[in-house]
């Protein structure tokens, strides 16, 4: 008789359960944690069950250019609508497109919801303004004196220009701060305009034909130095207003990202070149320096502008060489300038593949002949949307009753077993949604409810497959531990091949759809990957912790493993000796 290979476990060997179970309870006990610390204890609610707004806008182009609307398009108006609703505040709006020219936009009810259903549906503003200064995106310290109220600062990295080059290189020294007094002072410099008509008052009756007073360029630089100086670019609140109601012709103050929450702000000249004048924009990989860089190509009329302010920043000091681009307000680059140009330029440094493209888009976006045409407005109410979920998850607690009564009745003791792993599958998917929330935005509707009753099928489903492999052993008159353990590489393959079909499903449907639909293929999708988890790594090693108990091992008759019930045939290897000896010796010729 062979000897069995070494490192090989028989048929019948028994596993280690405590290894399995003390990975998920540490893994519960982090994702637990992690839900506290990060304050959301319960999942992001959609609008269906928040209440909102659900916007429908459509794109249109113009005459000659419908090959605008296009999915590189529709995905940067995509991007811009949801900075611009996120910037007023409106926290966890969804943005996203529907077929090839629809953008469905839901906004959580929210006290700028109002204001952000005006902007919504607007093309994004884009500007070319010269850099008057430049500081820490922080409130800056009262002026004193001798400063005479003017900001300085010390500037952020600024961009170098080589040919039509702009790229970044290390920061130089700003101008003081009397000379952005000066930049911005010229910069108001206007004539005061000449009153016409006449004004009267009630208290001055003799004042006829005198002017009403009007703001002198010295009080408006200085109304303006005071909204820099005060400006903090680390509130979101100040950085969406800090632009708001202001003309192109005017000067302004901005806010600029340099890298994931470190914020510049900027005192803007008015604007020189207009994101229309920008003909195209694009992030493309300089094969001969191997860097990513962003062109951009101006119309004739962009050409002229470009020129002209080039012209003018190439030869001022550091950061009045620099002109800012500005989108819907906040500054996204502010490169220098080293020399004229004219019809295209090139903007380099520290980019990526996917902040390059970025650029590219916005940059070209402010050129794009696309508007959106608003299709539908629909205000949904918490309410209706809550008695939805109520009667959902009074379907779901039916659903999951008698399931636990089908359970307990056929199963019994082992009705335990399920339980117990329904509860842990139940735990896992609630923690793990209250996550995600605020990590990648998903929000708990109504589908997606749908999604997690349906799941409660599947996971019963493969407790079931476990089952009936192991009173199928049962029944070839194996005890129950060989029998747990015989029957799981069966029912193993049984419920991967099951769950791999579910899931197949699920990303097909999130892949296809958008919308809602979306919500119930991802909860059906996790829910499923779950249900792996928790058979491999609950539900098994319990089932063999149990086995060694006095109530399974004997098979009690409520157990749900007693053989007789089950109508077991007697031990196998004591069958075949009684048919052994029944038959006698058997004669070697005769065989």
């Amino acid at each position: 008789m062979a000897a069995p290979k070494k490192g090989r476990r028989p048929a019948g060997g028994q596993s280690r359960p405590g290894r399995a179970l003390a990975l998920i309870l540490i893994a519960m006990v982090a994702l637990t944690g992690g839900m506290f610390w990060s304050g959301h204890t319960t999942p992001r609610l959609g609008i269906d069950l928040a209440g909102g707004t659900s916007i429908t806008l459509k794109a249109k182009a113009e005459p000659g250019q419908e090959s605008a609307v296009n999915e590189t398009n529709m995905n940067t108006a995509v991007g811009i609508i949801e900075r611009r609703v996120n910037g007023l505040g409106v926290s966890e709006a969804e943005v996203q497109t529907q077929g090839k020219e629809n953008i469905i936009v839901n906004i959580p009810r929210g006290t700028n919801e109002k204001q952000a259903r005006e902007q919504v549906g607007t093309t994004a503003q884009l500007y070319f303004r010269p850099v008057l200064a430049v500081t820490n995106g922080g409130p800056a310290p009262a002026p004193s004196a001798s400063s005479s109220g003017t900001p300085s600062g010390t500037p952020k990295p600024s961009a170098s220009t080589s040919g039509s080059s702009v790229g970044e290189k290390p920061a130089t020294p700003s101008a003081t701060g009397s000379a952005q007094g000066r930049a911005l002072t010229e910069a108001l410099k206007a004539p005061t305009p000449t009153p016409t008509g006449s004004a009267s008052s009630s208290a001055t009756p003799k004042a006829t034909g005198t002017p009403s007073p009007t703001p002198t360029p010295d009080a408006a630089t200085a109304a303006l130095q005071q909204k820099f100086t005060s400006l903090n670019c680390l509130d979101p609140k100040q950085r969406t207003a800090a632009g708001q109601g202001v003309k192109p012709t005017e000067p302004t103050v901005a806010c600029g990202e340099d890298e994931p929450g470190v914020w510049s702000k900027y005192l803007l000249g008015p604007a020189e070149v207009e994101g229309r004048d920008v003909d195209d924009a694009k992030g493309q990989l300089d094969q001969q320096r191997g860097m990513w860089i962003v062109t951009m190509d101006f119309t004739d009329a962009g050409s002229k502008k470009f020129q002209a302010i080039t012209g003018k920043l190439s030869a001022q000091a550091d950061p009045q060489n620099r002109f800012a681009i500005v989108l819907d307000g906040e500054v996204v680059s502010a490169p220098s300038v080293r020399q004229t140009l004219s019809a295209s330029a090139e903007i380099s440094g520290n980019f990526n593949q996917q902040s390059a493209q970025d650029l590219g888009n916005i940059l070209s976006y402010g050129a794009l002949p696309l508007t959106f045409e608003t299709q539908s407005v629909d205000t949904v109410t918490a309410a209706l949307g809550g008695e939805q979920l109520e009667a959902g998850l009074i379907a779901g607690a039916i659903g999951l009753g008698l399931v636990i009564i089908y359970l307990v009745a056929y199963y019994r003791g082992l009705s335990l077993i399920a339980i117990l792993s329904l509860g842990v599958s139940a735990l896992l998917t609630y923690v793990i949604m209250a996550l995600l929330g605020p990590t990648i935005g998903f929000a708990l509707n109504l589908p997606a409810v749908c999604g997690a009753i349906v799941a409660i099928g599947i996971t019963a489903d493969s407790f079931i497959v476990y089952f009936e492999r192991i009173r199928d052993e049962l029944r070839e008159g194996r005890t129950l531990r060989p029998a747990v353990e015989r029957a799981w590489p069966r029912a193993r393959r049984t419920i991967l091949v099951s769950d791999f079909v579910s899931f197949l499903a699920a990303a097909v449907l999130f892949i296809v759809t958008v919308g809602k639909v979306q919500g119930f293929a991802f909860t059906l999708g996790l829910t499923t990957l779950l249900d792996v988890v928790v058979v491999f790594l609950f539900t098994k090693p319990v089932m063999t912790l149990l086995a060694r108990t006095k109530f399974f091992g004997d098979g009690h008759a409520w157990s749900g493993l007693d053989p007789k019930r089950l109508g077991a045939k007697p031990p196998l290897r004591r069958t075949r000796r009684a048919n052994a000896s029944a038959a006698g010796p058997v004669d070697p010729k005769e065989a």
